[in-house]
């Protein structure tokens, strides 16, 4: 697929990711490198980690659709709900972005390329045949019938 038929909103959805998991990289960094300065915001410090983790998952998802050979990828509404929250960490802009992400995943264009994006990798169905399967009969062999068992022999003590 060439690049050329790449929508001008999944360029604007690409960059708009990056720069807001950039953004996000550096929130993370920062309020994890203020809460290291006290008591309780050590306790605190996996909560202050989650946009930095947000960033990570933005640059990366960034990276597969401004890639020259573009993979196949949906687009991540999980993505723009998690930036909308970022509004919690006080991070406007990315709420910003996600806002916005998720009106620019329901524009038609948008969808259509996602869809050949993700049907371009497939294999073609093949078409069916319309055979009957053919049934082969193993040859009868004649059971033999199975030979009772001993009955067990019950040993009476002596003696009483």
């Amino acid at each position: 697929m060439n690049t050329e038929q790449k929508p001008g909103l999944v360029t604007a959805i690409a960059v708009m990711t990056l720069v807001s998991g950039i953004i996000n990289l550096f929130w993370g960094f920062v309020a994890s490198a203020t809460a290291l300065g006290t008591i309780v915001g050590v306790i605190c410090l996996p909560i202050t980690i989650l946009p930095t983790i947000l960033g990570i998952f933005e640059i990366i998802y960034a990276a597969k659709l401004l890639s020259t050979q573009p993979e196949p990828v949906q687009p991540s509404t999980p993505l723009a709900v998690f930036q909308i929250l970022t509004l919690f960490y006080g991070n406007i802009f990315s709420a910003v972005v996600g806002i916005l992400l998720l009106i620019f995943f329901n524009d038609v264009a948008v969808r259509e390329y996602f869809k050949r994006l993700n049907t371009t990798g497939m294999p073609a169905p093949q078409p069916q045949t319309d055979t009957t399967p053919v049934v082969i009969e193993e040859p009868s062999v004649p059971e033999t019938p199975e030979t009772p068992k001993k009955p067990k022999t019950i040993r009476k003590v002596a003696g009483k």
